[in-house]
């Protein structure tokens, strides 16, 4: 499947003029919920990455569920839930399908960013969306650009109408969730080269979504391009976050906490799988002498390595969102690489123990387990795709050179 959709026929915009969602009224109640879908989303995680099913009544049902809006400012309405939270969910959802995991990381971005950057309008406008069920998308990184950090997007201010609007004109790549959105963001830059973060709707005329993701990973996303020319942005849709950038923030680490939540959510299915598989259908080998895979001691050697690792990201992982939790309103630059460093440490090991798990699985349950019909290269391959967002060997960096020389990680959204 490597075609424009057209957005009035795609299947997620069937339900778009009728959004509705629930209200989830705590915290507790969010993992309830999480727990539940993640039931019904691994029920069909297999067949869904084999076909390259695109998940769209799945990422109704979740939207719909209340769970996207749960970092929404009590301010606003929602119940302004921790990042620990936060991240608990995305790894449940994540274990289950991390297609579906990942498509919501860019929503939660730009809540961020808007609770962050927004003005007083903007915020009461965009969460009220998020409450009542719309979900953001993202126009990603150019894909022939020198770097993520290039961005080549315009927008234009649009003179003749003298109202403050821009015409955005460009091609963006790695969009995911753009497929399945109402609103569509991306950065740009405008006639002076200022950045500017603009939300577009996405049925607005001379927005086009091209379904041309086909990478081996990650495979239900959707994350390919988003073409701008020239679509009309209003004033209010758009943020100015000049000034804001070059303020102490916690954009970055937020950012890389959910991509961090996503790969422990893929080890926990790795070893979650390895387990059963051992355990129900792996032959011992001729010489352990056991009458059982599971009795191995070599087996359960490394079973036990995998969840202590496991158990160790998991920790790793509340620690930086606690850390994030506890950032004031108005941080410092100090605090701000803290909570990088933190973050860096929590994605180190994930990424490792994902792409650990996933390939481990196979020595310790046997050749059956390599066979089509249990498709559980799915979660190498997911691993594999879903780590390359931020080299970990840059994160290693980040925390060596803090602790060493004091110096602060980079301060952008991959950092």
């Amino acid at each position: 499947m490597s075609a424009a959709i057209d957005a009035l026929r795609a299947p997620s915009v069937r339900h778009l003029s009728q959004r509705t969602a629930q209200r989830i009224a705590s915290q507790a109640q969010a993992l309830q919920v999480a727990h539940a879908l993640a039931q019904e989303f691994a029920r069909g995680a297999a067949e869904r990455d084999r076909e390259r099913r695109l998940p769209f009544e799945e990422i109704e049902r979740f939207s719909h569920s209340g769970l996207w809006a749960i970092a929404v400012p009590r301010a606003y309405g929602g119940i302004g839930a921790s990042w620990a939270t936060v991240v608990e969910v995305f790894k449940i959802v994540s274990a289950a399908d991390p297609s579906i995991g990942q498509i919501p990381q860019n929503h939660f971005g730009n809540l961020n960013v808007i609770a962050n950057a927004g003005s007083e309008e903007q915020k009461r406008f965009f969460f009220g969306e998020a409450l009542n069920g719309a979900r953001f998308g993202n126009a990603g990184p150019e894909r022939n650009s020198k770097n993520v950090l290039d961005v080549r997007t315009r927008a234009v201010l649009d003179d003749e109408a003298g109202d403050g609007s821009y015409l955005l004109t460009g091609t963006r790549f790695y969009s995911t969730g753009a497929l399945y959105a109402h609103w569509i963001p991306s950065r740009a830059i405008d006639d002076q080269g200022d950045p500017l973060f603009v939300y577009n709707r996405f049925d607005a005329p001379g927005l086009r979504v091209v379904d041309d993701w086909s990478s081996f990973g990650q495979r239900t996303t959707a994350s390919g391009s988003v073409v701008f020319d020239r679509v009309r942005v209003p004033a209010s849709q758009v943020l100015q976050v000049k000034d804001f950038l070059k303020q102490p923030n916690n954009i970055g680490p937020v950012s890389q906490l959910i991509q961090a939540a996503i790969d422990a959510g893929i080890a926990h299915a790795a070893v979650r799988d390895a387990i059963e598989f051992v355990t129900t259908r792996s032959r011992p080998y001729a010489d352990s002498g056991v009458e059982r895979a599971g009795d191995d001691p070599y087996i359960i050697r490394d079973i036990g390595n995998l969840k202590l690792r496991l158990h160790a990201s998991d920790a790793l992982l509340e620690r930086a969102a606690g850390v994030l939790d506890a950032l004031p309103d108005a941080i410092s630059f100090d605090q701000m690489a803290e909570a990088s460093v933190a973050v860096a440490e929590a994605k180190v090991l994930s990424t490792e123990l994902s792409l650990l798990a996933s390939e481990k699985l196979f020595e310790l349950a046997g050749s059956a387990s390599t066979l089509a019909a249990h498709n559980l290269d799915r979660h190498w391959r997911n691993a594999r795709v879903h780590t390359l967002h931020d080299p970990v060997r840059w994160k290693y960096y980040a925390v060596g050179n803090h602790a060493l020389n004091g110096t602060p990680p980079p301060r952008h959204s991959w950092s």
